[in-house]
């Protein structure tokens, strides 16, 4: 999206009060990014808060049960839920409960903002996160059974009295493609048998000179199997139908949101595949999806078995894995279903 210079704040109201748009649909109609829509709003509905997660994420805790939205450009997932246990750090801080589990990366953390915004409902209040281009990081909105009396005192402890209602605003960094490098493809492979942790397999790839999506298109077998596009709603679909409990992991670079649980209510909305159950809801563009890949990395708590799926970019848009009990990362139910999900025809010449 090519970033308008030529609407003022006045002007991006009037746009605003004149459309039944959604902010984000809003956003890219008017060619700029939905954080500037925010800021165009401030000193009246919003008001520029502390970004960083450290600061932000204490003060949530006193709002009770939220709704936490997180989101790339092909999948929306929502979760329902108090944040609790915050752990920080420099690199990456998270919130891990039952019902909330959120990973954070304090450096994409940049522009915040507390919105209240009046519907006839009455007043809807959230708490929205940007980075530095602009681009919606993390959301949190209260729910009618929120505590909104602790609302006051957090934008208060939090308001950064700037009262500019313009943002400066980074280009964008494009997606990085695929990458690989055949010639360390031997090593790649011997390493790959040698992980003991899930979380070693980046590290790997970037000593490798790859990422994630290069070093699946040429790891092969045992490791990797490519599957059809379909793949993706077969595996809702079994999820469902047998009952069992997943992780559904949906991020961007700021934020990482995770569901643990089973899947109740599946409903495909033309190119929409959406999951409508309480406390958890999930929005999948089934058709912005390029490539899936099941994927088998070892740990010390056996096989972690995942389905990952990218965008035509070279994105990642989902990643789903078994939930391992008793300290094992293998489940042989979820493992059973990936296994039989169908794989990709090959491309001839």
């Amino acid at each position: 999206m090519a970033t308008r210079t030529d609407l003022t704040p006045d002007r991006i109201l009037e746009a605003k009060a004149a459309s039944k748009l959604r902010p984000r649909d809003l956003a890219d109609d008017l060619g700029i990014h939905e954080a500037e829509l925010l800021a165009a709003q401030v000193g009246q509905e919003v008001t520029k808060i502390e970004a960083h997660p450290n600061l932000l994420i204490p003060e949530v805790e006193a709002l009770g049960a939220v709704m936490a939205l997180t989101r790339n450009d092909s999948c929306v997932i929502e979760k329902v839920g108090p944040y609790v246990d915050y752990r920080p750090g420099d690199h990456a801080s998270m919130i891990f409960s039952p019902t909330i589990d959120l990973r954070f990366f304090p450096a994409q953390w940049v522009h915040a903002f507390a919105c209240e915004q009046p519907t006839d409902a009455g007043v809807k209040r959230s708490i929205q996160v940007f980075d530095a281009a602009g681009d919606a990081v993390h959301k949190i909105h209260l729910r009618p059974e929120s505590n909104h009396d602790a609302w006051a005192g957090l934008v208060g402890g939090l308001d950064l009295r700037d009262t500019n209602r313009q943002l400066e605003l980074e280009p964008r960094k494009p997606v990085e493609a695929a990458k690989s490098n055949s010639k360390n493809l031997t090593i790649l492979r011997q390493e790959w048998e040698r992980l003991t942790d899930t979380h070693q397999f980046l590290r790997l790839c970037s000593k490798l000179k790859m990422n994630r999506l290069g070093a699946y298109r040429i790891a092969g077998r045992p490791f990797v199997r490519p599957l059809a596009v379909g793949a993706v709603n077969k595996m809702f679909e079994q999820v469902q139908k047998t009952g069992i409990e997943f992780m559904f992991f949906v991020g961007n670079q700021g934020c990482i949101e995770i569901h643990s649980g089973p899947i109740g209510r599946l409903v495909e909305m033309g190119p929409w595949q959406n999951i409508l159950d309480p406390g958890f809801d999930m929005h999948l563009r089934s058709d912005h999806i390029a490539e899936v890949w099941a994927v088998e990395k070892p740990t010390k708590r056996g096989p972690a078995v995942s389905v990952e799926a990218f965008d035509s970019r070279g994105a990642l848009i989902f990643q789903a894995f078994g939930v391992g009990f008793e300290g094992r990362d293998c489940r042989p139910q979820w493992n059973e279903i990936v296994a039989q999900l169908p794989e990709r025809e090959a491309v001839s010449a």
